[in-house]
Parts: C-alpha cells; sequence; structure tokens
C-alpha cells in the first residue's frame, strides 16, 4: 500500500525540525548555517615543564578516531617521546557522550571528570587530545594546534625531527592556517552545514586547497614545505587518511576522488610508511565511531564496508629520500 503524500509530508517536516535540533548537539552554527567549531577549554600554550623530560609526570590523552588527536599522537610518534611523556587512550562512550578510560585514570573514569578537576566548564564536552599534568593534578592544554607546538619542543631524543624549522616557519604556517580552516574544519563544516550554501562554500574551499597542495607537492615536495618534513604535513594527514574511509561517504566530500591528487596520494604514502606512523592509524575505529555514533548524519548506524587501508596508502615508492 502506497504512503499518503500528506504523510511523507507530515514525517520529513518534523524529522528536520528534528534533525536542527540534534545538529545542535554536533556543533554550533551561525546564522547562515556554517559550521563554527567550539572554542577549546584550555586553549592557552603553557610553557614547556621543568620536569617534561621526567618519566610518569605527564601524559598525553588521545582518541584514536579523532583526528585532532591524531595529530598530537604523530607528532609524540615521529619525535620519539614515549621514554618521558605517557601515552593514555580513551575510549569512546556514545550513549553517554564521552569519552572514557579502560581502567581509572589518575582516579577519573571519563575525561569529563580530569576536565571539571582541572576547572573547565561543566555543560562544555571533555575533547581529545589533552596534556595532563599529575602532580599539579590538571589539564595543561588541549588546543590540539597549540599542543603539537609544545610537543614539538619537548625534550626528545637525538636524532628526531625538529617539525617546526625556524627557517620555514612562514611557509609552515601559511599552511597551517589554510589547511585548518578549510580541509581540518572544512570536512565537518560540509557533513554539519545546515544549509545547502554553508555546505557548497565549505565544498568548493575543500577542493581549492586540496588543488592547491596538489600543486605544491608536484612544484617542491617531497613535503608540502619543501625537502623537510613538518607541521604542516602533520595537520593535513589525519584528514586526507580518513577521506575515502569516513569524510567523503558520509560528509558529502566526493567531488573528486584522492587518486585524482597523484602528488597527494604519493606524499600520504610517503607519510604513512614513516616508521611510528602506521600505529597511530585505526581505520575500523574511524569507521564505527563515525558512522555508528553520528545520528543525525547517519541514522542507522550502520557501518558500511570500505577500501582496506593498506590499499589506500599503497603508493610508488619515493623518489627522494625520507627524512
Amino acid at each position: 500500500m502506497a504512503v499518503p503524500p500528506p504523510l511523507v509530508a507530515g514525517v520529513r517536516a518534523a524529522w528536520r525540525c528534528q534533525w536542527r535540533q540534534l545538529m545542535k548537539g554536533l556543533g554550533p552554527a551561525d546564522a547562515a548555517g556554517n559550521y563554527r567549531r567550539p572554542e577549546s577549554a584550555f586553549a592557552a600554550t603553557p610553557e614547556l615543564p621543568a620536569t617534561a623530560a621526567t618519566a610518569g609526570v605527564h601524559g598525553l590523552i588521545v582518541g584514536r578516531s579523532c583526528p585532532w588527536a591524531h595529530r598530537a599522537w604523530l607528532v609524540w610518534s615521529l619525535r620519539q617521546l614515549a621514554a618521558s611523556l605517557e601515552l593514555v587512550v580513551v575510549e569512546p562512550d556514545p550513549k553517554a557522550g564521552r569519552w572514557r578510560f579502560d581502567t581509572p585514570y589518575e582516579g577519573a573514569d571519563a575525561l569529563v571528570e580530569l576536565y571539571r578537576r582541572s576547572g573547565g566548564d561543566p555543560k562544555a564536552r571533555a575533547t581529545v587530545p589533552a596534556l595532563y599534568d599529575r602532580p599539579g593534578r590538571r589539564i595543561l592544554v588541549n588546543e590540539s594546534a597549540r599542543l603539537i607546538e609544545l610537543l614539538n619542543r619537548w625534550p626528545a631524543p637525538e636524532g628526531a625531527p625538529d617539525l617546526l624549522p625556524e627557517e620555514q616557519a612562514e611557509a609552515i604556517s601559511h599552511w597551517r592556517q589554510r589547511l585548518q580552516g578549510t580541509v581540518n574544519d572544512g570536512v565537518y563544516r560540509c557533513g554539519f552545514a545546515r544549509t545547502q550554501a554553508a555546505y557548497d562554500r565549505a565544498e568548493a574551499e575543500l577542493f581549492a586547497s586540496l588543488e592547491a597542495a596538489e600543486t605544491a607537492l608536484e612544484q617542491g615536495g617531497p613535503w608540502l614545505c619543501g625537502e623537510r618534513l613538518t607541521l604542516a604535513d602533520v595537520v593535513l594527514f589525519p584528514t586526507l587518511i580518513r577521506l575515502e574511509l569516513v569524510y567523503a561517504p558520509l560528509f558529502g566530500c566526493s567531488r573528486r576522488p584522492l587518486w585524482s591528487f597523484p602528488a597527494l596520494m604519493s606524499w600520504r604514502a610517503r607519510l604513512h610508511a614513516l616508521p611510528g606512523v602506521a600505529a597511530t592509524c585505526f581505520a575500523q575505529s574511524w569507521r564505527s565511531d563515525y558512522f555508528g555514533a553520528l545520528f543525525p548524519l547517519h541514522p542507522s548506524g550502520i557501518v558500511p564496508a570500505g577500501a582496506d587501508l593498506a590499499t589506500l596508502v599503497a603508493g610508488p615508492a619515493p623518489s627522494r629520500p625520507q627524512p
């Protein structure tokens, strides 16, 4: 029996109203429907702790599915900070809408407890990454852009790369600023857009930046700022490694497949092949957490099949020596 058109129209209108309410829980938007990422609770860059080189004093709290935590995890791994900075991995608890610890950490079962202990707004979401000071019983910083800068200054073994060399500071800053708004936030601005116009703006800016990065790699490379791996590469990688698996199908970022950007494909394969990077990538967690938890975007909760990550990062051998 066919469903009466008035019933279809009524259900559609009711669902759209509920969808708008549910989207408020994912993130705020301005009057034009553009997604705006909330401010971090602990955004100021702290001084490098005097005890940074001492094992057991600080913890870097990350989640496998979060791209913002992924960039901090990458710096931690690339700079070989395991000896002085403990890595603490939290798990998503979608029913409670929070990050939880597998076993209590510093007397807390969930990350939000550390936020409240540190003076964070009890109404705000507790997000990863976060750098925790154990003796002080407080979070030092949770803004990923500032945190990766701090981790680049963290005491590291001899030979660990400097990802923010002074001679490339201007170029790195240019790419970081552009990528943050149009690519890192850009995929979310596509997926969380409230209007068609907001989506169209975000999508156009996203692919314009990918085309600019493609050109930069074609004309220079092997990294975004030339011969050395930098924080510019670090901030782009978590978004592009998730593109086909999550952002293209779920957030509508599918105008051009990444294989149509051969320089970016090679760049991604090159970075993924660096020691320690593959250990920060969890394709199944990304897909299950995004498709399973973002109810307003994917109400069924069904996690669709996707390409194998190893296939996506298989690329030609780097034409230049790796750092």
